[in-house]
């Protein structure tokens, strides 16, 4: 049931009028990111939820004197549907009937309209965008604090998480704190910056190998970073820090302690009569990079990014040891499934409890790397479908089942789903199923040079749904961490033209490989590995260019009764074949290892090649 907005936007309206708090302003923004710009958020920053009912981790909520839209992409569409309330109008991203944000704006506001955001919530780069649009529409962005939705919501906003920081130890991260800050410096003489700001959490908890638990399912912690030429400083809380972590913290080199709320008076600081030429990304808040002079803004993507996201080799043997692992723990969830779901007494929630329960036996787990998406028949073309226990599905052998799972384990990541149907799949769910894997192996399968960009790799993905007028509304690949963010930045693969899918693919890059296919009230199906980018010898070096391939790291079956064969080539077929004999080689050894008899005769069983 749509939850009842009503009093929050009555109580929301009336603030903007307020000249208390920097009004009155015809319409407010309320992004889905924290002040860290974060995609998945703590339950103190869920503030677009809170007002709009959507729970879903993307969106855009804009609420004006008169009306109130959210806008979603289209891995929510049904979702948002569901759950905004009649307060709402849900803007589709993407279709060519959805106006954009500014646009919208433009429309329904008065001339010289003032549209209000917490600039804490708004990267720099969109702060610029929405500005000139807004001025070529007559109206102007302002920065407004207190943040309005904090007040409306009041004394029922959770508390800032205070959880403890933990040392990501030499043995998982593979190099040490100090040799990362060194390398970054190198960037920064490179760039003739004397200072760097970095304000991504999961780019601080590379930096300084350190591991939180500040936002469920992602192990980061809520700071910033500065790094001078001749200076380290982290801005945390202090409770957070054990003493192990400081004196983690000052081997190999000295890190000055800063509390948290102290970063905006530093960097204020940094230019008092005179300063050095600064870097800070553009995803970076407006408010922080508005507080460094423009004579001294070196505004540019964060010099992490690349470097975090290039596994080094001990991290590479990691990601692979933990998807082992992993295969394991689903090898013995769909078994169990395939005992379980003719008694007739699983749901949809249930059955994730019992898969999160499974992957906690396994070594080194700490925690789900995002909510398991378990869901049966219709809910599984829900792209990002969250069970609940009051409106769970029962388990059959009628329809299609989806789950969209991983872990956070102390030496990766991990990040499958797998399509599965416990009776008898029609004819037209099993074309649909053989050309979403088609997809899978074309892009598993692809030999490219080092440096391309990962929006000309996504129609590979797409050709043979295409090929019968089908498709999907979600991108094909994400990057993914090192027991870090299972969506790490940049990398994307993707049709949407931004920086994600303009980042270079270079070797030692893990990314999701996953497209999919949905059909509204009926099924869903998607397909999802991890694949690492490896390099490759061909016959030819054009321009002196690297090559690399991808190499599938997730060792999970396919289920061969949701394929139909005939559809497959040949190359096809040896692909599905080797992988699936990769599986039962590597996973089957630790699965008897672990004496888990059930997931080795099952993997046994569904790994056995096609002709």
């Amino acid at each position: 049931m749509a939850k009842n907005t009503t009093l929050i936007l009555d109580k929301l309206r009336s603030l903007m009028k307020s000249s208390q708090y920097g009004g009155p302003i015809q319409a407010y923004i309320i992004p889905s990111c924290d002040a860290h710009q974060n995609e998945y958020i703590a339950a103190c920053d869920c503030r677009r939820p809170y007002v709009t009912g959507f729970t879903g981790s993307s969106g855009t909520a804009i609420v004006t004197e008169n009306e109130a839209a959210m806008w979603t992409d289209g891995r929510y569409f049904l979702q948002a549907a569901k759950q905004l309330d009649h307060n709402w109008k849900l803007m589709k991203m993407g279709l060519p009937d959805t106006p954009s944000q500014e646009t919208w704006l433009g429309e329904v506001l008065p001339s010289g309209s003032k549209v209000g955001v917490d600039p804490f919530l708004f990267r720099w780069e969109s702060w610029k965008s929405f500005v000139s649009h807004l001025n070529d529409a007559g109206h102007s962005l302002v920065p407004i604090q207190p943040n309005l939705v904090d007040l409306v919501w009041g004394d029922e906003r959770p508390h800032p998480p205070k959880n403890e920081v933990k040392v990501h130890e030499l043995s998982y991260a593979g190099e040490s704190s100090a040799a990362k800050v060194s390398h970054m410096r190198l960037k920064m003489a490179e760039a003739r910056v004397g200072n760097l700001i970095i304000t991504a959490l999961d780019e601080i908890a590379w930096l300084f190998n350190l591991r939180g638990s500040d936002i469920e399912y992602n192990p980061v912690f809520f700071a910033y970073a500065v790094i001078t030429m001749d200076s380290v400083h982290l801005f945390v809380e202090d409770n957070k820090l054990t003493g192990a972590v400081r004196e983690h913290l000052n081997t190999g080199h000295e890190v000055t302690l800063h509390s948290y709320s102290a970063i905006q008076r530093f960097v204020t600081d940094l230019f008092v009569g005179g300063g050095k030429k600064t870097w800070i990304s553009a995803h970076s808040s407006f408010a922080l990079v508005n507080l460094i002079p423009k004579q001294h803004r070196y505004i540019h993507n964060s010099p992490i990014w690349q470097s975090k996201a290039v596994k080094n080799e001990v991290e590479i043997q990691g990601m692979k040891q933990a998807h082992i692992r992993d295969a394991v723990a689903l090898c013995e969830y769909f078994a169990w499934l395939e005992q379980e779901i003719p008694k007739g007494y699983l749901n949809e929630v249930t059955a994730a409890d019992m898969l999160e329960k499974l992957r906690s036996e396994q070594e080194d787990f700490v925690s789900l790397s995002f909510a398991t998406i378990s869901s049966m028949g219709p809910n599984g073309a829900v792209i990002h479908y969250k069970p609940e226990l009051e409106t769970a599905l029962t388990l059959n052998t009628q329809e299609i089942y989806l789950c969209d799972s991983g872990g956070q384990y102390r030496d990766g990541t991990t990040d499958v789903t797998r399509t599965l149907h416990f009776g008898t799949p029609t004819q037209h769910q099993k074309e649909c199923f053989t050309r979403v894997l088609k997809g899978v192996i074309a892009l598993a399968s692809i030999i490219f040079p080092e440096g391309t960009r990962g929006a000309l790799l996504d129609s590979f993905a797409r050709q043979f749904l295409w090929e019968v007028g089908l498709d999907y509304m979600h991108g094909t690949g994400h990057g993914i961490g090192s027991f870090l963010n299972v969506h790490e930045a940049p990398h994307l693969i993707s049709f949407r033209v931004g920086a994600g899918s303009e980042a270079p693919l270079e070797a030692g890059i893990f990314m999701s490989d996953e497209p999919g296919y949905y059909e509204d009230g009926a099924f869903g199906i998607r397909i999802e590995n991890i694949v690492q980018a490896v390099p490759v010898q061909t016959k030819h070096s054009f321009n002196g260019k690297k090559v690399v391939t991808f190499d599938t790291v997730t060792l999970v079956p396919i289920q061969v009764k949701m394929i139909d064969p005939s559809l497959l080539t040949e190359k096809e077929v040896s692909w599905l074949n080797t992988y699936h004999s990769k599986c039962r080689e590597v996973v089957g050894a630790e699965l008897e290892r672990q004496g888990r008899e059930k997931g080795l005769k099952w993997l046994l069983r569904e790994t056995q090649p096609i002709g």
